[in-house]
């Protein structure tokens, strides 16, 4: 059995961190702050990059505060404004964390909202896919030469088993002519799958040291289902409380990929159990249209053009 396949892996599988730096963006809360507690009790220098400055300091005063081993002592921990709805503010923390560091290890792009009613963000892009998708692009376009040289460093991106249900309307990806938040939201976790995948084939083919991932949390328990109406989040709720996971056990498949030295570029991370819904995570699949490599260029092309962001492989 390979060893990225063994079962229940968990928080005592990452491997120390020391002298490493990872930028996690979303690490106020939830799946975001899970994974920057265990990399910062691992040793490393930890980014939290969120869109409220304030609980972004008061998430690093709370993993400064909880049980560290020694590895990890003094804990180093970082908050930066990031506002993935502004690329105004995209670019002003990529060049506050450039400036800060000369390396980024891992680059864990896991902010996201989920569902929302129709909205644009400061660019005008349809809010949904401008937060999951389009910024995370600029950002992680803009911080990219940071790793290229840095040997095992990592971009893993989160996506949802709902990118299954998932289709990218080029011809209305703003949806200008319609809006429905369900399928913005699942158009917006597939092209986190379609973005991980294309940004892979382009580091190998730069033979850059870095490697591209993906991964997603199952039906964990957090805050992101916020913006559902009533109704939704009731039936959510009975379905997250038999079949779901909290919120740390949600952030080992993100872990997982970052973190795990058996894992390799191009790979997805997600639950073990039936449906991908709770448990240790494993290797999953993700659907043809994720793998759709047209469409993924078309897509990249897009990102290109609306973000103004072009990469350096």
């Amino acid at each position: 059995m390979r060893e990225s396949q063994r079962e229940r892996w968990t928080e005592a599988d990452v491997p120390v961190q020391r002298r490493r730096t990872a930028v996690i963006t979303g690490a106020n809360t939830g799946l975001g702050f899970e994974t920057a507690r265990v990399l910062a009790a691992r040793g490393a220098r930890v980014v939290l990059a969120c869109r409220d400055l304030g609980r972004a300091k008061d998430a690093a005063a709370r993993i400064e505060r909880g049980p560290l081993p020694p590895e990890a002592a003094p804990a180093e921990i970082r908050a930066v404004r990031l506002d993935l709805a502004s690329l105004a503010s995209v670019r002003e923390a990529a060049d506050e964390i450039g400036s800060a560091y000369d390396t980024i290890d891992l680059l864990i792009n896991n902010a996201g909202v989920m569902m929302t009613p129709y909205g644009r963000t400061a660019d005008g892009f349809e809010l949904q896919l401008g937060v999951n998708h389009l910024g995370h692009f600029a950002l992680t376009g803009l911080l990219l030469e940071r790793m290229l040289g840095v040997p095992g460093s990592r971009v893993v991106t989160v996506s949802s088993n709902g990118h299954k249900l998932g289709r990218i309307d080029f011809d209305d990806l703003q949806s200008e002519r319609r809006y429905r938040r369900m399928p913005a939201y699942y158009q917006s976790k597939l092209a986190n799958l379609m973005f991980t995948y294309d940004l892979q084939r382009r580091l190998a083919a730069a033979g850059a040291r870095t490697e591209s991932l993906a991964a997603h949390p199952g039906k964990a328990r957090t805050d992101l289902t916020r913006y559902l109406p009533r109704w939704m989040q009731f039936t959510d709720l009975m379905i997250e409380q038999p079949f779901g996971h909290n919120a740390a056990m949600g952030a080992l498949a993100t872990l997982r990929a970052a973190a795990d030295p058996a894992a390799r570029g191009g790979e997805y991370y997600g639950p073990s159990s039936r449906g991908e819904l709770r448990g240790y995570p494993r290797l999953v699949t993700s659907t043809e249209r994720a793998r759709d490599v047209e469409a993924q260029q078309r897509l990249w092309r897009e990102s290109e053009r609306l973000t103004g962001v072009t990469y350096p492989v």
